[in-house]
């Protein structure tokens, strides 16, 4: 079946049919990329030591809560 037979027998499919075609379809390019999973890792665990090694400055709340607030008032 093709891919303009697939989308043409969609559109005559009950909606609930529809559902579960898109969901089917999203499950399977719904795959974790490990790669970019594991980057993120070890990207968290250099921070996260960084920080224990006092590497990195500590921002308080209120500040950075106010610099939300500026942006979003632009």
């Amino acid at each position: 079946m093709t891919t303009a037979e697939i989308l043409e027998s969609g559109r005559t499919m009950r909606s609930d049919e529809q559902l579960f075609l898109i969901d089917s379809l999203h499950a399977m390019l719904d795959v974790p990329d490990l790669a970019i999973k594991a980057a993120w890792v070890a990207e968290a665990q250099d921070r996260a030591a960084a920080f224990e090694r006092g590497e990195l400055p500590l921002a308080g709340l209120e500040p950075m809560l106010a610099q939300y607030r500026w942006h979003a008032a632009q």
